[in-house]
């Protein structure tokens, strides 16, 4: 009896100290993960967006549609919109597909960037190339038919041997952009959330 007390004593510090030393190390950790995290959007942001002088990750805009939640950056240069930035999904070939698009004011896509892919190395990995998601620069967001494979009569070229993965990010970066333009007015009006 006296030895299960005193295993049962030992476990419960063991345990207690084992859950201090985690809280710890997440309080010590969090700020430097959320720094890192906000350092990759900002990254993200300046790559897509087009020249701009507020803090998009600082004045979000969110749209709720349904059970889905969209955020968006609004990029202003001197008070004017000058354009945004969202992401949006799609299913590739190893699985889902995530794309940083950027806008003008004019709508018309400044660039984009691929987030989270898990497409097979050396084949739809390359859907990252700039080769690959520099032709979506200056497309007519206006105009979802050009934003299309060639194939499909649109104007971007797909990645060799990965035409399921150039195909998910034609797909990722439509959808945005649909979403973007319903709602555009709503996103370029606000300043969103601090």
């Amino acid at each position: 009896m006296k030895e299960t007390l005193r295993l049962i004593i030992v476990l419960t510090v063991t345990a207690a100290l084992t859950g201090a030393l985690l809280a710890l190390a997440n309080k010590l950790t969090e700020e430097p993960i959320q720094a890192a995290r906000r350092a990759a959007l900002l990254d993200s942001l300046q790559l897509v967006l087009p020249d701009h002088d507020n803090e998009p990750d600082r004045e979000t805009v969110t749209i709720d549609i349904g059970e889905q939640q969209h955020t968006f950056y609004p990029a202003r240069r001197d008070g004017e919109f000058a354009g945004a930035a969202f992401t949006s999904s799609a299913q590739g070939y190893g699985g889902s597909i995530t794309v940083m698009i950027g806008v003008d004011a004019d709508d018309r896509i400044h660039a984009i960037r691929v987030l989270n892919h898990l497409e097979t190395p050396g084949l739809g990995a390359n859907i990252t190339n700039p080769n690959f998601t520099g032709q979506f620069a200056g497309l007519d967001g206006r105009h979802p038919d050009r934003i299309n494979l060639v194939r499909d009569h649109g104007d971007i070229q797909a990645v060799t041997a990965a035409t399921v993965s150039s195909e998910a990010v034609v797909k990722a970066v439509d959808q945005g952009l649909k979403i973007y333009l319903a709602y555009r007015d709503q996103i370029s009006a606000t300043h969103g959330t601090e």
